[in-house]
C-alpha cells in the first residue's frame, strides 16, 4: 500500500468575493508540482458561489466534469441545448469531448451554493459532447458506500468515459465499511466532506483527503457522523 494524506489547510485557496474556492490539485493561479493529479483525477474543487453569482459561458474540451452540489442549487446552461437546475441530492456529468460551452450560476439570490466540481481525464478523446444529471436521493444508503458514477451506461448513477467509480457514504459514528477496488491497478482517493474517519490507522477529518495506491480493498471506520466521497480511479493516462 502506498498512501498520501492531503490536509484541508494545505489546499490551494482563492477568494474572488463572489467565489471562494479550495483546490485539491493545481488549478487556475494555484500550482503545486506535487499536486497536479492523482491518476486520471485532475481537479477536485470545493466551491462556494455567492447568491445570484456564477461563471458565464466558457469552454471545455476532452474532460469529464462532475458536479455534486452540497447545498443550494446551481443553474446550468450550455451550447448543445441543455438548461437545468442541479440541487443538493443530484449529481451532474458533462463530457466535454470535442468542445462545449456552458455557464453555471447560483440559482438562488438569497443564499450561497456549495459544490464539489471534479474533473477526470477521459480515456477517449474528442467524443461527442453530452450532458446528464440524476437524483441520487433514491439510491442513497445509510452506513454503506453507494455508487453514483461508473464507466457503464447501465449502472446506477451517471457514467463517464474513464475506468472510474464514485461512491458516497453517510456513516454514523463507529460504523465500519469495506470497499473493494473495481479494477486492478486503480487507486482510491477519499475526500471527507464532513466528520472524520479512520483509514489504515490514520484519522482523516473534514475536508481532508487520502490517496491510496497498490491495494485491492480498503476499510473505512467512521470516528464521528461522517459524509465521505470515494473515488476509485485509473492511475494510467
Amino acid at each position: 500500500m502506498n498512501k498520501i494524506i492531503y490536509k484541508a489547510e494545505t489546499r490551494g485557496h482563492a477568494n474572488h468575493g463572489w467565489l471562494e474556492a479550495y483546490h485539491s490539485f493545481s488549478f487556475a493561479n494555484y500550482y503545486n508540482p506535487e499536486r497536479v493529479r492523482f491518476g486520471t483525477l485532475r481537479v477536485l474543487n470545493d466551491d462556494i458561489i455567492a447568491a445570484g453569482k456564477g461563471f458565464g459561458m466558457h469552454p471545455h474540451d476532452n474532460m469529464e466534469i462532475i458536479t455534486i452540489p452540497l447545498n443550494g442549487a446551481l443553474e446550468h446552461k450550455d451550447n448543445i441545448g441543455n438548461s437545468a437546475v442541479i440541487n443538493q441530492g443530484d449529481v451532474q456529468v458533462m463530457s466535454a469531448g470535442s468542445g462545449i460551452y456552458h455557464s453555471e450560476y447560483n440559482k438562488n439570490t438569497d443564499k450561497p451554493v456549495g459544490l464539489l466540481q471534479i474533473w477526470i481525464i477521459p480515456d477517449k478523446k474528442n467524443v461527442k459532447p453530452r450532458y446528464d444529471q440524476v437524483s441520487i436521493r433514491d439510491i442513497e444508503k445509510k452506513n454503506k458506500f453507494y455508487q453514483i458514477l461508473s464507466p457503464n451506461i447501465n449502472d446506477q448513477g451517471v457514467w463517464i468515459h474513464q475506468k472510474a467509480w464514485f461512491s458516497l457514504g453517510k456513516f454514523s459514528s463507529g460504523i465500519t465499511d469495506n470497499y473493494r477496488v473495481k479494477q486492478k491497478g486503480n487507486g482510491i482517493y477519499i475526500f471527507v466532506i464532513d466528520g472524520s474517519v479512520e483509514i489504515d490507522g490514520d484519522i482523516i477529518t473534514k475536508r481532508d483527503a487520502i490517496g491510496i495506491k497498490n491495494i485491492e480493498s480498503i476499510t473505512v471506520k467512521s470516528v464521528d457522523d461522517s459524509y465521505v466521497l470515494l473515488i476509485d480511479v485509473s492511475m494510467s493516462l
